[in-house]
């Protein structure tokens, strides 16, 4: 079992981005809001932060699932999040989108 470390993160809504800090870094995921969906378009990891990836994933997961929104992952790394948790995060997708 995988153990999350607990990840503050914080909605940059001014450059439309979640930022989260890891081992003194920041790490950056840019997004687009639409209607009742946002399109999380770049995840930005520092060097030598990439294994707090899934993490910062994760947090940005549930802050979507706790807004009641959808989700749709355009970013390579995001959306090969999703295939690989399918099960997990299914319902954050809009009606008709599949990953």
């Amino acid at each position: 079992m995988e153990v999350m470390t607990a990840v503050e993160l914080t909605d940059n809504e001014f450059l439309r981005q979640f930022e989260a800090t890891f081992e003194g870094k920041m790490a950056k995921m840019e997004y687009s809001l639409q209607d009742r969906k946002i399109f999380l378009t770049k995840i930005s990891m520092p060097e030598g932060t990439e294994d707090h990836m899934n993490d910062f994933i994760i947090a940005v997961f549930n802050e979507v699932k706790d807004r009641e929104i959808n989700l749709v992952p355009t970013s390579p790394e995001i959306a090969k999040f999703m295939r690989s948790n399918r099960r997990k995060y299914k319902k954050l997708l809009p009606v008709g989108i599949n990953i």
